[in-house]
């Protein structure tokens, strides 16, 4: 008998005697590398990536452009361009072929997944947005859909109400698009989408040029009502709410890292006419030049920003909020809710979850942390007991998404197998928690089936829903930590536990002026006091004090005078 052997190596035993008649093997190397890649192509998906997992030959074929170009026409016939990155055509067959927006209902006798329909033009999955009435997403291609909830006919010809079975393109050019960040999708009248649109030049010519613009459109309907168009020499690329309807502040997040804000009255923005509005900077940009935000999170009355470095910076507009995350009200200034406050971490924050009274933060290492209002055990923490500062959850690391609602909290995680499970806690009411109806102090795996590539999900008080979409050049951030930390060592706080901790404030201190020392320059321990001074619970007024004062010190010392370099230099 022949022993049998890889079809790309020929047989395993050189001098093996093959059965009479046969002939000699055909190695599957002879071939062309044109044919074989196009007979590759008309494999699914999984089999492509199994079969290129079975020796050195088949990976690089299998890895290879021409293959997923092919697959890449065949998902997506519409699809004309590769996209970025390094494996173009493989990322964009792989967005194509792992998109889907699935949910589940809460209540009622029927408790399984759904999935949505999926646009054919949709070039994968990027964000999405559940309103009151429908749902909206985002491809990666910047074309934003808008799927509808209708009245269908089943097989049985009864007449169904469904969610997101249809759907239509609302527009194209979009970078990011935004709502009332209330959790009740009640609020959300209106959709404020932030697009890139050719605007007409000088007067005289043809030429044009690409302008950032916000568009307003009506949920319900699809509608644009209204349309705030920037100039050309600013670039944003995130848009999101906060404040009450008659005064809602729009804020614009450059591609700098400064913020924007402008205030809209929605009330009147169904009334046909034309004003201007005031675009003016953040006070979070005007006090600290130097930071540069990566990304922002907003909800009704409190916004938090994470810098490229890590760094998080608080705004909290009420004083009710601003009890429920801090426990106490010595830092609120009602004159001056924009100051922004340092929440001092042990770690780079990589992202976080904003709910009404609570929040969550992801630090590089995987480690999650909670803090706020804890009366239905939302953070986690196996009790009801209220946090003040970030609380580590220990038994939870590295997760995938972390989503903070009214008065409960979700965590998506991935297994050692690559599957992923929903973990959540807090209230249980409504069903909110599929199969804890009494809700949980721990983050507990709900009953409900996750899709394999899911990446973010959202609750509303009627469903849950997943986002499903795998960016192959998108990879984890999460390092090891190291073994130090691991073991507890103190970091530098000086948060609210810092009075009953007098020797670890004493420390922290000290490396402040280990920090202030190491700078080269003048000018770079100017900037790193104004830092630290951010990071301190002090006062809004004796910050301010604090900043001004070392503005004038820079000014007197003449290395300042022309303020921080601009950000394009």
């Amino acid at each position: 008998m022949v022993k049998r052997s890889c079809p790309s190596c020929g047989p395993s035993e050189p001098g093996g005697e093959e059965k009479k008649g046969r002939g000699n093997p055909v190695s599957v190397q002879l071939f062309p590398p044109e044919l074989v890649e196009h007979i590759i192509s008309f494999l699914p998906v999984r089999d492509v990536v199994a079969l290129g997992q079975t020796c050195h030959y088949f990976h690089q074929v299998c890895d290879a452009e021409g293959v997923w170009r092919r697959i890449c026409h065949q998902l997506s016939p519409r699809l004309r361009e590769q996209g970025s990155g390094v494996r173009p055509w493989k990322r964009a067959a792989i967005l194509n072929y792992t998109k889907g927006l699935y949910f589940q209902a809460f209540g009622g006798r029927r408790r399984c997944l759904s999935k949505s329909v999926a646009p054919q033009l949709a070039h994968g999955y990027r964000r999405f947005l559940p309103t009151k009435d429908h749902v909206f997403i985002l491809d990666y291609a910047g074309t934003l859909f808008f799927l509808k909830n209708a009245l269908v006919s089943s097989t049985l010809g009864q007449i169904q109400w469904k969610r997101a079975c249809r759907y239509v393109v609302l527009c194209r050019g979009a970078k990011d698009f935004a709502s009332d960040p209330r959790c009740d999708t009640v609020y959300r009248k209106y959709l404020y989408v932030l697009a890139t649109r050719e605007q007409p030049g000088v007067v005289g010519t043809t030429s044009s040029r690409a302008c950032d613009c916000v568009e307003v459109y009506l949920q319900s309907s699809g509608q644009r009502v209204f349309k705030m168009t920037f100039h050309h020499s600013m670039s944003f690329k995130q848009i999101v709410l906060v404040g009450q309807e008659t005064q809602r502040a729009l804020l614009l997040l450059t591609e700098e890292g400064k913020i924007y804000s402008l205030v809209v009255n929605e009330t009147q923005l169904d009334q046909p006419r034309s004003y201007t509005v005031q675009l003016a900077l953040r006070k979070v940009s005007r006090c600290l030049p130097h930071l540069r935000v990566a990304c922002m999170a907003s909800n009704q009355s409190s916004t938090l920003y994470i810098t490229d470095q890590g760094g998080v910076y608080f705004e909290v507009h009420t004083p009710g909020v601003y009890r429920d995350l801090f426990g106490t009200l010595q830092a609120f200034d009602p004159l001056d809710q924009q100051m922004p406050l340092a929440l001092s971490l042990p770690a780079k924050i990589l992202f976080c979850a904003l709910g009404y009274n609570h929040l969550g933060l992801v630090d590089e290492f995987g480690r999650i942390f909670m803090q706020g209002n804890n009366r239905y055990g939302q953070l986690g923490t196996g009790d009801k007991m209220d946090r003040g500062e970030p609380t580590q959850v220990h038994y939870l690391q590295r997760p995938i998404a972390l989503w903070c609602g009214l008065n409960h909290s979700l965590v998506l995680s991935q297994g050692s197998d690559f599957s992923k499970e929903l973990l959540g806690c807090g209230c249980g009411a409504g069903g909110r928690l599929p199969g804890w109806p009494k809700g949980s102090a721990s983050f507990v795996k709900l009953h409900i089936k996750v899709p394999l590539c899911a990446c973010s999900l959202c609750s509303t008080r009627e469903c849950l829903y997943m986002l499903s979409s795998h960016d192959i050049e998108h990879h984890p951030a999460y390092r090891d930590l190291p073994a130090s930390k691991a073991v507890g060592t103190p970091e530098p706080s000086l948060g609210a536990g810092a009075t009953q901790d007098p020797g670890g404030v004493a420390w922290a201190c000290e490396e402040y002026l280990s920090q202030i020392h190491s700078c080269p320059t003048l000018q770079d321990r100017m900037e790193k006091m104004k830092e630290i001074v951010g990071w301190m619970p002090l006062m809004a007024a004796q910050k301010d004090f604090f900043w001004e004062a070392l503005d004038m010190l820079q000014r007197a010392a003449g290395g300042a005078g022309q303020g921080p370099p601009p950000a394009e230099s």
